[in-house]
């Protein structure tokens, strides 16, 4: 009989948080929730960093803007609460574990009350994803259930099975309840579940199948056949030629690099190993030395202890190492020091190049074996600016500009990326070219999509700051044909509301629509000239008449196209009607009104309008010492990246949008979210106190190569 335990992974219990203690369960049992809960976080993950991707895709496909923003609102929702959904998930699978046998995880899909056409559509997407799941892994789930019937000593249903796709379904479906996205959405959602998730159900089964026979709980079973086990082994790789056979010996390489070992001489024994002082050592050959580095390679720690291993220590103990056991102090042969010295100065100037955000910089550190093995074997890295290698560093460098520093947003989609590709080339990367030029591809193919998504949105921003430059130009404008016309005037006070609040609207939608040239700019003055002059008495009765119809015509066809409540224009041409015989007949004839509406007032004030958003960045006096920040401001082209410091972390953000108009910077992040907006001094003024400074976004392995070049001639010439 297996151990009693209420073991609980430190990951799992801060997962869950405080939550209700779990009963006691086999060990064995809970080593295979923990497992499989671990597989389905990994999975999860991925779902959701392609939900985005699927998500923008629908968004650029489609015709409607309803649509688009549907979708878009929609990668919001997900991103803002992709942590939840997963917490949520891993929250339900874990409760019903703990009451394995006792609950029925498929009670949430089976409910019998009256559904509606959207119930019944996911009910529909989810029957037939689970019959998908068990024609295809029915038979490792059965075993699954048997096994786990033989560890509880009790019956166990394959409908109570935790671990069975319809109960994964319920998880996600519980967890994404509370989304707030449309049926649409929801399907989508849940076909991307059925593709990460449930597609790799095989494994989940075969995993906890092979722990629990393994620990004897009915080995006799025979396994399940292994689904896909061809496709998965099948990776697409290319033959084993060696770097230097693969893209040949470069002249131009060769002869610069012997051009540069002079000015590399004096920094010989800064970055390898200080045996070949001895002269009776004997040098290791190049393909020895590779096999050395190759060794060290996996064993590069992660990011977040690079700064721990010094390579120049680990070579000179293995160096140590092949001497004890030859019998013969070896070296490394000064041709091979050269280049570790050069690279190692690449890679120092990387370190510290704060163009870059400081993750990048811990991930990039962990590529100095790797970049030095093609170095060795391929002197054309450094004369050839297409070398697969350098072409990889400098797309990962050009497409991670814009990570912030820290916070949340750090393991996105590229960081991850980012992540596998180092990690695959430290586990993989021996002497294969090809590998670089794969990952190369692959990296361009996904770094292209990420591009265009962002342009996307940075139009959009583009867009929306243009339109609202665009509506403030229009304001102004309108406030000025206002405050010429009513400023210092003594008006009844119902028309001078209905200039202001409604008749203001239609001026700004014809400027807006039309321009400020066109016929209906014109008409809406001519019509409030005509309204003023209405109402100003003394008035001929006779020429009132004549004109009054056109008046309320147009003042009809104007409200109404500004949607003016009916009730309040109904009032409003009441109140006209009034103020219309007042005008003909003298204010001393009519009766008093109580209409306090009537009433005039004395516009005093200039008009305001409160209908656009005023600029972030009021205007600033030029100061002195600031010219050179200005012409820095004045040669900044779109694209442009900068790195602000007005709060706790720093933030990267690039120039999407001049808007000459009101003299606008507008600067969104990496997603193509506005974030920042200055106009041209206040970010002269920033950039010369320091807390805006512009970033450096050339290629790096140039600007590495030329900066550690042009160091070694200047200590040459000292």
């Amino acid at each position: 009989m297996q151990k009693e335990g209420k073991v609980v992974p430190l990951a799992a219990a801060i997962d869950r948080g405080a939550r209700t203690p779990l009963p006691c369960l086999p060990v064995l049992l809970l080593q295979v929730r923990d497992k499989a809960a671990l597989q389905l976080r990994q999975a999860l993950q991925v779902l959701f960093d392609n939900a985005d991707d699927t998500l923008f895709e629908m968004a650029d496909k489609a015709y409607e803007r309803c649509d688009q923003n549907l979708y878009f609102e929609a990668m919001r929702d997900l991103r803002l609460k992709r942590k939840s959904i997963e917490r949520g998930f891993l929250d339900t699978f874990y409760d019903t574990f703990a009451r394995i046998g006792q609950l029925d995880p498929l009670a949430r899909l089976g409910d019998s009350g009256v559904r509606n056409k959207a119930q019944l559509e996911r009910a529909a997407a989810v029957e037939g994803m689970v019959a998908r799941v068990l024609s295809r892994d029915g038979f490792a789930l059965q075993q699954l259930s048997l096994r786990l019937q033989a560890l509880l000593d009790r019956p166990l249903h394959e409908q109570h099975n935790p671990l069975g796709p319809a109960a994964l379904c319920g998880y996600f479906l519980d967890a994404g309840y509370n989304l707030g996205v449309g049926l649409r959405v929801k399907l989508i959602l849940l076909k991307l579940f059925e593709r990460y998730v449930l597609r790799d159900a095989d494994l989940i089964y075969g995993e906890a199948n092979q722990l629990l026979a393994a620990a004897g709980v009915l080995p006799e079973l025979q396994p399940a056949p292994r689904r896909r086990a061809e496709d998965r082994g099948m990776s697409a790789r290319r033959g084993p030629a060696s770097l230097g056979q693969a893209v040949g010996a470069d002249a131009a390489g060769q002869a610069l690099f012997a051009s540069l070992q002079t000015l590399l001489a004096p920094a010989r024994g800064q970055f390898a190993p200080r045996l070949q002082a001895a002269t009776s050592a004997q040098p290791v050959s190049t393909a020895d030395l590779l096999r050395l580095l190759t060794h060290l390679q996996h064993y590069v720690p992660a990011s977040h202890e690079a700064d721990d291993f010094e390579l120049g220590q680990h070579l000179e103990q293995l160096l140590l190492r092949v001497s004890v056991r030859s019998g013969t102090r070896r070296r490394i042969a000064v041709a091979d020091e050269d280049m570790i010295n050069l690279v190692g100065l690449l890679f120092a100037y990387i370190q510290n190049d704060d163009n870059l955000p400081l993750s990048l910089r811990a991930l990039i550190a962990r590529l100095h074996i790797p970049l030095l093995k093609v170095a060795l074997l391929d002197k054309g890295l450094f004369s050839r600016a297409s070398h697969p290698a350098r072409r990889l560093l400098n797309e990962i460098a050009g497409a991670a500009i814009g990570w912030e520093c820290g916070g949340e947003g750090l393991r996105d989609n590229l960081h991850l990326r980012v992540e596998r590709t180092v990690q695959r080339l430290l586990n993989e990367f021996a002497e294969d070219a090809s590998l670089f030029a794969e990952l190369l591809d692959d990296f361009l193919a996904f770094n292209q999509d990420e591009r265009r998504r962002n342009e996307l949105l940075e139009q959009r921003t583009r867009d929306a700051e243009e339109g609202r430059a665009r509506a403030l130009q229009a304001r102004q404008q309108v406030q000025q044909v206002l405050n010429q016309r009513l400023r210092g005037r003594v008006l009844p006070q119902v028309v001078v509301q209905m200039l202001v609040q409604a008749w203001s609207q239609v001026l700004l939608l014809a400027w807006l629509k039309q321009g400020e040239a066109s016929q209906a700019w014109r008409d809406a003055l001519d019509t409030l000239d005509t309204l003023l002059a209405s109402i100003s008495p003394p008035h001929e009765p006779q020429a009132l008449l004549l004109q009054v119809p056109g008046l309320l015509k147009s003042l009809r066809d104007g409200l109404a196209s500004v949607a003016l409540d009916s009730q309040a224009t109904r009032e409003f041409f009441q109140q006209l009607e009034q103020l219309h015989l007042r005008a003909c007949a003298g204010n001393a004839l009519l009766p008093v009104s109580d209409d306090q509406s009537l009433a005039e007032v004395l516009v005093a004030e200039d008009i305001v309008l409160a209908i656009a958003e005023e600029p972030a960045c009021a205007p600033l006096h030029f100061a002195d010492g600031q010219a050179v920040a200005l012409r820095q401001v004045q040669r900044m082209r779109i694209g442009t990246w900068v790195e602000v410091f007005d709060e706790d972390e720093p933030l990267r953000c690039k120039l999407v949008a001049r808007i000459d108009s009101s003299d606008r910077l507008v600067f969104a992040n990496r997603t193509g979210m506005k974030v920042r907006e200055w106009n041209g001094a206040s970010l002269a003024q920033a950039l010369h106190r320091g807390e805006v400074r512009a970033l450096d976004d050339g290629l790096l392995f140039e600007r590495a190569l030329e900066v550690v070049l042009d160091g070694l001639r200047q200590g040459q010439a000292l």
